[in-house]
C-alpha cells in the first residue's frame, strides 16, 4: 500500500475509533462488544483494523492518565464537555503518547478534521488549543517539535 493509502486508511480508523469511543462513553458498553460490532460493519472501507484495535484499547484502558494529560488546560469541568469534545481529547492524547511514528502536527490535525466533522461549530479551535498544549507536555515529543522549528 502506498503512504497517501495507508494515510487515508488510518484517518478512516481515526474516524471509526471516534464514533467507538462516543458509543463507549454514552453506553458504557462492554469495549469488546463495540470493536466486534465495528468490525462487522460491512461498510468500513479499506481501514486500518489494526490501528483501529490498538488506539481503540489504548484509550479505553487508559482513560483515566488520558483524561490527566488534557485536564489541566480546559477552561471548564472535563464534565461540561461536549461526548465528541471528551473523545477527540482522549483521542488525540493517546496519539501524542502512544503512537510516536505519527507526527505530532498529524495527530493534532486529524483530531482538528473530526471536530468540523462531528463537532460543535468552533470545537475545532478548542480541540487544537489543547491538544497542542498537551503535545508540549510530552517528552517524547521535545525533539520533533525543536526540528518543526528549524
Amino acid at each position: 500500500m502506498s503512504a497517501a493509502g495507508a494515510n487515508r486508511s488510518r484517518a478512516r480508523a481515526r474516524r471509526r475509533i471516534l464514533q467507538a469511543l462516543y458509543q463507549w462513553q454514552m453506553t458504557g458498553g462492554d469495549v469488546g462488544d463495540i470493536q466486534r460490532q465495528f468490525f462487522s460493519d460491512h461498510r468500513l472501507g479499506h481501514m486500518d483494523l489494526d490501528y483501529f484495535s490498538e488506539v481503540f484499547r489504548g484509550v479505553t484502558e487508559r482513560v483515566e492518565s488520558l483524561d490527566a494529560a488534557y485536564d489541566r488546560y480546559l477552561d471548564r469541568p472535563a464534565v461540561n464537555l461536549d461526548p465528541v469534545e471528551r473523545a477527540l481529547l482522549r483521542l488525540g492524547s493517546y496519539e501524542l503518547e502512544e503512537r510516536l511514528e505519527v507526527p505530532y502536527r498529524v495527530c493534532i490535525d486529524q483530531a482538528v478534521e473530526l471536530a468540523k466533522a462531528f463537532g460543535a461549530e468552533q470545537s475545532h479551535k478548542y480541540i487544537n488549543g489543547v491538544l497542542d498544549r498537551v503535545a508540549r507536555d510530552q517528552p517524547l515529543r521535545a525533539e520533533e517539535r525543536k526540528r518543526r522549528r528549524r
